[in-house]
């Protein structure tokens, strides 16, 4: 027999006594296992009053990224939407009208962004993809929804509160994640 491994092993074919063939010890063992894991300390969080702590590498809901006079980043290079393996962004570019430097940095913008949160696979790829750091996955999750509909999340969705007229909604919308960033 050729073997890939060294990891096989003969199985064994001995006869099996009379106490393994009622499985009253096999029976006991588990029991044993159920006790000591019966008390051990819980690990449930009482969700609503308590939030469970997270890893640093996790990733949430998409955001879209303001700077901090609080224009739009997101200059509609279509760079996310070609990294992204799922096909789950859409977008469709503008150009600025004459009036409008105070809503986006550059002349493009997305006039129409949006992401189906039903195919998203949340690999990030959309994040490390732009270049203007318009988009990152928060530290949030995508909410429940009963219908098909309410996954597709449009600009106005991913768009994060403008940092002048919402500063508290802005940072909390920062997260935990864009403050560990600058501290290093």
């Amino acid at each position: 027999m050729i073997t890939l491994t060294n990891r096989s092993k003969p199985v064994n074919r001995k006869k099996m006594t009379f106490l393994e063939s009622i499985y009253i010890w096999n029976t006991f063992i588990g029991m044993m296992i159920t006790l000591k894991h019966f008390f051990k300390k819980k690990v449930t969080y009482q969700y609503p009053e308590q939030t469970r702590p997270y890893s640093p590498v996790f990733r949430g809901v998409q955001i879209l990224n303001r700077d901090e006079e609080g224009r739009e980043r997101c200059t509609a290079c279509g760079l996310c939407a070609v990294a992204c393996p799922a096909e789950a962004i859409t977008m469709e570019a503008a150009e600025r009208l004459p009036g409008e430097e105070n809503l986006y940095r550059e002349e493009k913008y997305a006039a129409k962004y949006e992401i189906n949160m039903l195919r998203c696979i949340f690999c990030g790829f959309c994040e490390e993809a732009c270049p203007k750091d318009a988009i990152y996955l928060s530290e949030t999750h995508a909410p429940a929804a009963y219908n098909r509909k309410n996954f597709i999340y449009n600009k106005q969705d991913l768009l994060i509160p403008n940092p002048k007229t919402q500063p508290e909604e802005y940072a909390q919308a920062k997260g935990l994640r864009e403050i560990n960033k600058k501290k290093k």
